[in-house]
């Protein structure tokens, strides 16, 4: 049944778009927030809260046990990534058997594991596949799949007991707003996981601190035959700026808990120039030095080029979510145990970026990141194993069975 659900949810586009200032920033995530609403009270579902002018819908699986048990919850995001289209997805069913896999005949486009070794891994396994014009949408509509789906599977077994169950659905994850307008008061959980890991086995509950910075050049036209020591050329100015951050540190160039400067955008002409920077790093304190080195660097070119032709805007975006984890690291111990118990081995990393449970656990609410079963995200050439949407299906379920009186305790 996961199957079936996450083919019919990548049939609504809800790609998002960083550039509207709508809640949600499309049409098609509203629609697919309104259908799942739909959904959740036909399979049984309790108190359904749709607001699409907030970007989520919540419900609430009621508990069934004599037992007084801590309410945990799980969190999917519905839109796909502005990095590729996400209209008319025609995603296809193949059994991989090692050779290259033919996306599209017309442009010969193939997956091959040349290029992608881990599908190695996959091998005699149905995979759902693009058809190489689209992204495919596992990211994230395969832990909505798996969250309704282990939600229906225990409306269908009541003997199988169970606390307060919490879940929510949200919009414009990608575009870094998907827990703007969350209400944690509302979703009233004690802890929750987001469902939006790449392969199975993932456990991720460190993250990227991340901040945005936007540097501005002003510089002076002059005809350039009589442009010496009158001219200054905002872009010269601003590849000089570029220069003097470590050349090492961008994100071709580091793995693991390497930080990074990435230059994501650049404008230019002599007149005015602009550059668009993202700064990572898992260590607060390294995070808070590369901001202060790009501070120093702007105050030495002001000191080059004049105070008013460079201005600098550095806005910290989201933190890692480690320093609230740490101490509840029994939410962390309780996913480990499901997914030993469901024949999963547990692949613990932090994440090279961020996700909507970095912003909730700030927020209040505790919230490691586990596998949705997807790799390649975000492209023509993302697929997922539908062995790994049935084993996160599977680990949502024995999650919640597990969770016992006094687990929020057992540290």
């Amino acid at each position: 049944m996961v199957k079936e659900r996450f083919l019919k949810y990548i049939g609504f586009n809800t790609q998002s778009n960083e550039d509207s200032n709508t809640t949600p920033s499309t049409e098609g995530q509203t629609v697919l927030l309104k259908e799942l609403a739909a959904e959740l009270k036909e399979i049984g579902m309790s108190n359904i809260s749709l607001k699409p002018e907030n970007g989520y819908v919540m419900a609430t699986l009621p508990t069934n046990s004599d037992e007084e048990l801590p309410t945990i919850g799980f969190i999917a995001h519905i839109d796909t990534s502005p990095d590729a289209s996400g209209e008319n997805i025609k995603a296809k069913s193949v059994i991989y058997d090692g050779t290259d896999i033919l996306l599209n005949k017309e442009q010969n486009i193939f997956l091959s594991e040349k290029d992608f070794p881990e599908m190695a891994k996959y091998k005699g396994q149905e995979l759902l596949v693009t058809d190489g014009t689209t992204l495919l949408g596992a990211d994230d509509k395969a832990g909505v799949a798996e969250i309704v789906t282990a939600m229906e599977h225990f409306i269908q077994h009541p003997e199988k007991k169970h606390g307060t169950i919490r879940i929510a659905f949200t919009t414009d994850e990608e575009i870094g707003r998907g827990t703007d307008k969350f209400d944690v008061e509302e979703f009233n959980a004690d802890w929750a996981y987001t469902m939006d890991g790449g392969e199975i086995g993932e456990l991720e509950y460190e993250n990227f601190n991340a901040a945005a910075a936007t540097i501005i050049f002003h510089g002076r036209n002059i005809h350039p035959g009589y442009a010496k020591g009158k001219m200054i050329n905002s872009m010269t100015v601003a590849r000089e700026f570029s220069s003097l951050l470590p050349s090492k540190e961008v994100p071709e160039k580091t793995e693991g808990q390497e930080g990074f400067y990435h230059l994501i955008k650049m404008e230019g002409k002599i007149e005015g120039s602009k550059l668009n920077y993202i700064i990572r790093d898992h260590d607060r304190i390294k995070f808070e030095r590369r901001k202060l080195n790009m501070r120093e660097i702007c105050t030495h070119l002001q000191k080059k080029y004049g105070e008013e032709n460079i201005q600098l805007e550095i806005k910290d975006q989201y933190y890692n979510m480690l320093e609230k984890i740490e101490p509840e690291m029994h939410i962390i111990d309780l996913a480990k145990r499901a997914m030993l118990d469901c024949g999963v081995k547990p692949k613990v990393q932090p994440i090279r970026g961020g996700t909507d449970g970095a912003m909730l656990s700030f927020k209040g609410l505790p919230c490691p990141n586990l596998f949705a079963g997807g790799l390649n995200f975000h492209g023509r050439f993302e697929f997922i194993p539908v062995s790994s949407m049935e084993a996160a299906v599977n680990v949502i379920i024995r999650i919640c069975t597990l969770v016992k009186k006094g687990t929020e305790k057992e540290k």
